[in-house]
């Protein structure tokens, strides 16, 4: 067909559609006509709320509607985009008894579709004015005109596909005798019937059957989507009512960021103050914010994504408290401490790495903001395998003094400063709490003194804190326990999730053979087994293992490897690495291949046609379709000395690092949901 006919066929097309959306509205008004009991602006908006019923949509109605009543909603909507609590309001300003019977109304929707395992951020009121244009928001409650209710909804992401559409407004009608369901009545071809479907009789439905429909659609869905999927059975933890601080932890794969973010925009929902979302990595706020935005625009404003680096500077400037962050001068200083104190020290013939000396005093000495020599010497240093006497801890602490003096020659900060000024400022100055809420990710990332900050502002308080996190993903060196913090998790504030969403079999078996032998000890300091048994819901993945004797070989293998990807397959794709140095490698590689690259420091959780490369640092708290890791065997395994990574030291402190390579590679690996390519270089 020439670009003529193909134009003439889109304006045919056109006109149809015109028609058909024609003939839908006079059917609406002439229904909506049997409403005699409301006003022709609530008719209105009636109408077109019964047009989006001949697009899969389902509309109940409270039968006794008159346009008057200020206890309850008029009507609810369920389609694609959600469950929508609707009333319709004729003046200009929401009353106050409408607000209120319209949240009341949301709650009771709320409860009855959790019944189905539906997140209650799928549950929104809307309040619509007959006769105006609005397009707001009054708290949780979405305000439109009549003018602006269709295109709205109409442009809502999908979260539910037919058959839930159905089998919820069915549910609900069943819940909700006093609505009636109501749809547009066309003179026309009525459609095809649906094949019956054996343990499914009219009228009734298979709760497992709903649950795993919409698993499925969340797979099949872009990797973004698949991120904010709730699984049915997190619901419950997501309305729970804390009684104080409370925890979310478990094993890789089981949700827990998931069931974080949606608890975030529950909170938002019943709270009148801010809610504060921290994680310890830079790129994490910004694609948990893009989340948020899609899952509930109508509270994202209300909750703050922050690095908690950032949010503590910011907070300084706020109080007035002057800070000179300046991490290039506060190392330059460390190095002249080492070279003039700890270099002739015993410290060096326990390790003559400086790092991990570094690594000491950042995550044990001001991680823990301990001030006197006293105090570290008595501290457990938790996950930390080198036994330092007190002799070798008083050299610790002669090096932490060289350290502290030359930093304040130059009048500049580290990042452990910045955390301690904050923490002094929340506890000096208490102005009422900020937030209404903290949620922490990644809690296990943080340092004792950040997590005493968090906790600070909002204290015990009920549903104040949640801190989210799992011991055995620690990428950061050093740890401790919430008691340390002063924070008394009891009885149900203490939830493990047990089943993995994420990874198949294949690739969980994969990574689990990694870390087998490191058993870890959690923030509640009970030690545990490096392999756990988790409950799987996933068996379709793959994880293909290339080996080549050369370094080009194996890249030529990548490449062909990315190459071979179904068309569009690279948005969901990522390469990870365990160095800055190795991403810039494969960063130049797969730019001169034409393949397109998105680097996860510029991430913002939008789908991009681009293959996602970062360490595997950065790809904490995401998932992706595919992962490829070009030569992860530079880590050492499970049981073994360091190996090639690390030479072949066998000292206490290099076990260590070589423990915590190995688990930062099973962070990289279980990222993975589809397809985990390892590949490896032979060095024989």
């Amino acid at each position: 067909m020439g670009t003529g006919g193909a134009v003439s066929q889109r304006t045919q097309d056109a006109r149809r559609q015109e028609r058909l959306l024609r003939e839908q509205w006079h059917a609406a008004r002439r229904q909506a006509l049997r409403w005699d009991a409301v006003g022709e602006g609530e008719r209105r908006v009636l109408a077109q709320l019964l047009v989006l019923t001949a697009r899969g949509w389902r509309l109940l109605v409270d039968r006794r509607w008159s346009g008057t009543r200020t206890a309850d909603a008029d009507m609810l909507l369920v389609g694609p985009g959600g469950v929508f609590v609707v009333d319709v309001a004729g003046g200009r300003e929401p009353a106050d008894g409408h607000a209120a019977g319209l949240l009341a109304a949301t709650k009771a929707a709320e409860s009855a579709v959790a019944l189905l395992g539906m997140s209650p951020v799928a549950v929104q009121p809307v309040m619509v004015f007959a006769g105006q244009r609005l397009d707001g928001s009054l708290d949780r409650i979405r305000l439109l005109g009549e003018h602006e209710i269709g295109p709205v909804l109409l442009s809502q992401r999908h979260r539910l596909r037919v058959e839930s559409v159905r089998a919820i407004a069915d549910h609900l009608e069943r819940v909700f005798p006093g609505y009636v369901g109501a749809a547009v009545e066309q003179q026309q071809q009525p459609p095809a019937a649906e094949p019956h479907r054996p343990g499914s009789p009219d009228g009734l439905f298979d709760l497992e059957g709903l649950r795993d429909a919409a698993l499925e659609g969340a797979r099949r869905a872009p990797i973004e989507q698949w991120m904010t999927f709730l699984h049915p059975d997190q619901v419950a933890l997501v309305r729970r009512n804390w009684s104080g601080p409370a925890r979310i932890s478990g094993p890789a794969g089981t949700g827990k960021t998931v069931v974080a973010l949606h608890r975030a925009a529950h909170l938002a929902r019943r709270t009148t103050g801010r809610i504060l979302y921290v994680t310890f990595a830079n790129n994490l706020p910004r694609v948990q914010s893009t989340f948020l935005q899609a899952m509930a625009p109508a509270v994202a404003d209300r909750v703050d994504f922050r690095s908690l680096h950032s949010w503590a500077q910011e907070f300084l400037q706020e109080r007035g408290t002057p800070v000179r962050l300046h991490k290039d001068k506060a190392e330059t200083a460390f190095s002249l401490a080492w070279k003039n104190v700890g270099r002739q020290s015993r410290l060096a013939s326990l390790d003559p790495v400086p790092t991990y000396w570094h690594e000491e005093i950042d995550y044990v000495i001001k991680g823990r903001g301990l001030t006197r020599f006293e105090e570290y010497a008595a501290v457990p240093r938790r996950r930390r395998r080198a036994s330092l006497h007190r002799a070798h801890r008083q050299a610790v602490w002669e090096l932490y003094e060289a350290y502290e003096s030359l930093r304040a020659e130059r009048g500049v900060h580290d990042f452990n400063d910045v955390l301690s000024l904050a923490l002094a400022e929340a506890t000096r100055r208490r102005e009422g709490p900020p937030y209404a809420a903290v949620i922490v990710d990644e809690v296990q990332d943080l340092t004792l003194v950040g997590v005493r900050l968090l906790h600070a502002l909002v204290g015990d308080v009920p549903n104040g804190l949640l801190l989210v996190g799992d011991g055995q993903q620690t990428v950061y060196p050093g740890g401790f326990r919430l008691t340390d913090a002063g924070i008394d998790i009891r009885g149900d504030r203490g939830q493990v999730l047990r089943t993995n969403y994420r990874n198949s079999k294949q690739i969980l078996d994969a990574a689990l053979t990694v870390v087998a032998d490191d058993a870890f000890e959690d923030l509640d300091g009970l030690r545990t087994s490096g392999r756990r048994d988790v409950d799987l819901t996933y068996h379709d993945g793959h994880v293909v293992r290339v080996t080549r004797p050369t370094v080009d070989a194996h890249d030529r293998e990548l490449l062909d490897a990315l190459r071979s990807l179904p068309e569009g397959a690279l948005a969901d794709t990522a390469l990870l690495c365990p160095s800055t140095r190795a991403v810039g490698d494969y960063q130049r590689l797969l730019t001169q291949a034409g393949i397109p690259v998105c680097q996860l420091d510029h991430y913002d959780g939008r789908a991009v046609e681009a293959v996602k490369l970062g360490t595997y640092h950065r790809a904490k708290g995401l998932e992706f379709k595919n992962v490829f890791l070009p030569r992860y065997d530079a880590v050492p395994g499970p049981g073994t000395p360091p190996g090639t990574a690390v030479g072949t030291e066998t000292s206490e402190t290099a076990r260590e690092r070589a423990e915590l390579l190995r688990s930062r590679l099973f962070v990289a690996m279980t990222r993975a949901r589809d397809l985990l390519w390892l590949g490896s270089v032979t060095t024989g």
